[in-house]
């Protein structure tokens, strides 16, 4: 959906600066339903929740079949809105993991449930490239019923998933906290900025790349979706290893070094518009990724109680997505008025703030209750 979203808003869209305006609705449609999705969490069930939002996939992809069949950017996007309902419901499977587990173990949690996203770089590119000759005289609507199908499975698998950890028997009372309280905490703050910066700057870079490269730049469809396909293995494959480091050196200092990993990328992407210039940057983008929403999403596991758990992750998600749907919006206005290089600027006073902060919070008392976790 990243690879073909800018691309088919480019064929569809009569104004050419609206191209990532899909991508930018999707991420809307997640900001928007993150909170609702706690909700709903709440009140059925993980299991039950994960399911439909599947099934709500399934309707967006054959709306998205019916946009594509009658060149509809109205139809387009709004199957895109849907499916971001969906990713809303995704987003938390982390949050099912960490909650499945010992307290100890949930950073190996966290990054290893990201690992099942890895099968996307290579099945994601397959469909992007070969699923738009699928169906004869509707480009990419074979790749659009393939992934349907998928999530159908998808729906079917989350019925047998066993439920995670009973949390509920904790000795907190039954509300817990205000919401102002938590989120006034300064490593609530920290660990969301971390997240919310990292997710915010690597959909704007990643949302522009495919437009600047295909698009601008005149390379292959072939050639951009490998180059995606690279960035989401920098964003996935480190989660691996990602827990472990935790455990080992501490979330500050994988924090910190996801921060310095994205300035990397901004300084590589500035060096020039060949194809491994994107690939780099892009490898590097994923896996400065990784190190900031791992890190920020354990981080934050320190600062909430079980019965407090559902609002803030609620909040964190919202704030998240919210700051994605701002740079999905911008990236493809940014490169269309500005150009790549300027882009690539955007990010730097960003990431001094992150780093600035995590330097303040280092001596957290909830960072050294947590033993390396505080680096």
């Amino acid at each position: 959906m990243v690879t073909l979203g800018g691309i088919i808003g480019t064929q569809l869209a009569v104004n050419k600066a609206f191209a990532t305006l899909p991508l930018s609705v999707m991420v809307i449609a997640i900001a928007a339903t993150t909170i609702p999705a706690t909700m709903l969490m709440r009140r059925i069930g993980r299991r039950n929740s994960f399911s439909i939002a599947s099934l709500s996939a399934v309707l967006a992809l054959f709306i998205a079949v019916f946009a594509l069949k009658n060149s509809s950017f109205l139809f387009y996007n709004l199957s895109v809105m849907l499916f971001g309902v969906n990713m809303a419901f995704t987003y938390q499977y982390r949050y099912a993991a960490a909650e499945s587990v010992d307290e100890k173990y949930v950073p190996r949690a966290i990054s290893l449930v990201l690992v099942g996203s890895i099968g996307a770089a290579f099945v994601g590119k397959e469909l992007a490239t070969r699923g738009q000759f699928w169906v004869d005289g509707i480009p990419y609507a074979g790749t659009m019923i393939v992934l349907a199908a998928m999530f159908f499975v998808q729906a079917m698998l989350f019925q047998m998933m066993a439920p995670p950890r009973d949390q509920t028997s904790s000795t907190d009372n039954k509300t817990g906290r205000s919401l102002g309280e938590i989120i006034r905490q300064p490593l609530f703050i920290v660990a969301v900025l971390g997240a919310t910066t990292g997710f915010g700057l690597m959909t704007l870079v990643m949302t522009a790349t495919p437009l600047s490269m295909h698009v601008t730049d005149h390379f292959s469809l072939e050639e951009t979706a490998s180059v995606i396909r690279a960035h989401v293995l920098g964003m996935y494959v480190p989660s691996l290893a990602t827990g472990f480091l935790i455990e080992k050196i501490g979330v500050m200092k994988l924090m910190f070094a996801g921060a310095l990993g994205l300035l990397a990328a901004v300084f590589v992407g500035l060096q020039g518009h060949s194809l491994l210039h994107y690939w780099w940057a892009l490898v590097l983008l994923g896996v400065s990724w990784n190190f900031l929403y791992v890190g920020g999403t354990t981080m934050l596991t320190y600062t909430y109680s079980a019965s407090e758990r559902f609002r803030a992750q609620g909040i964190n998600e919202f704030l998240i997505f919210g700051t994605s749907a701002t740079a999905s919006l911008l990236a493809g206005a940014v490169i269309h008025f500005f150009g790549w290089n300027t882009l690539m600027l955007v990010p730097v006073p960003f990431l001094l703030i992150i780093c600035a902060a995590l330097i303040v919070v280092r001596n957290n008392p909830l960072l050294l209750s947590h033993g390396k976790s505080n680096g």
